[in-house]
């Protein structure tokens, strides 16, 4: 059986300050962003976090405190000092914690690949609205007949992944407050996710709505620049500067996935 004291460096009479304190300094020594990004310090990391996660929690530590006191009792011929049961024991436990470790390195690999959707996403989506709203550009007035198509067709494209997106960083980040006759009778835990549902859907009308202006009046004062450049820019607002975003976030994030598959 693993011995988190030993990992984390405590006795066994160790207190929560003690043993947050020694993962703290474990963790700005042995991170894996500061260990070269390694596959090996990541499990390592892994390991210190699952021996925090568990001795953190009374609960959690209970359980792992009379599971360890079996095994050093020897309760049966599996517990017992048999060289074979020992290696036995090794093997069960090595086992269990490496399965442990690759669950933990996929949920953080999960959490880092859904946090660079949402950046990627919302993102682009203010940024192209402000430079949209302060460029202006005319790309449906200079397209042909099969240009316009395919700017509707990316249209349609762009606004159903950017509704995909959203709604997976919604499923994922967010929750709906619960009643609270719900709430009372659940315990009082309190939601898992960071946001609610209400905050995030706030934050994206928001966002929009400050990008949108923010570019309708900066294109007030440097509509001068770009007039030396009326075939491809424009000074009024039309119908058809609403393509451009989702066209944006469709395009940065494609070329964005391409790039992670290449980097992996």
């Amino acid at each position: 059986m693993i011995d988190y004291y030993e990992i984390l460096g405590v006795k066994r009479t160790a207190t929560a300050a003690e043993i947050k304190s020694a993962y703290r300094r474990l963790a700005r020594e042995r991170h894996p962003d500061l260990n070269g990004g390694s596959e090996q310090a990541a499990r390592e990391f892994a390991l210190i976090a699952l021996a925090y996660r568990t001795l953190s929690n009374p609960r959690e530590r209970a359980r792992y405190d009379a599971q360890r006191e079996r095994i050093l009792r020897g309760g049966s011929v599996f517990y017992s000092n048999n060289p074979h049961a020992q290696r036995l024991r090794r093997v069960a436990a090595q086992a269990r914690w490496d399965k442990a470790v690759d669950r933990w390195l996929e949920a953080e690999r999960r959490e880092a690949f859904m946090r660079t959707q949402a950046v990627f996403t919302t993102v682009t989506l203010f940024l192209s609205t402000f430079f949209v709203a302060m460029l202006k550009p005319r790309f449906w007035d200079v397209f042909d007949i099969f240009g316009r198509a395919v700017m509707v067709t990316l249209f349609v494209i762009g606004v159903w992944h950017l509704a995909a997106r959203l709604r997976t960083c919604f499923e994922y980040y967010t929750y709906r407050p619960e009643p609270l006759q719900a709430s009372l009778m659940s315990g009082g835990d309190g939601p898992r996710k960071p946001f609610s549902r209400a905050l995030a859907s706030a934050f994206l009308i928001v966002g929009y709505m400050l990008s949108l202006i923010g570019g309708l009046i900066a294109g007030e004062y440097t509509y001068y620049i770009v007039s030396d450049m009326a075939f491809f820019f424009d000074h009024r607002v039309r119908p058809d500067l609403l393509f451009y975003p989702p066209i944006a976030v469709l395009i940065v994030d494609t070329m964005h996935a391409v790039a992670s598959k290449i980097d992996a």
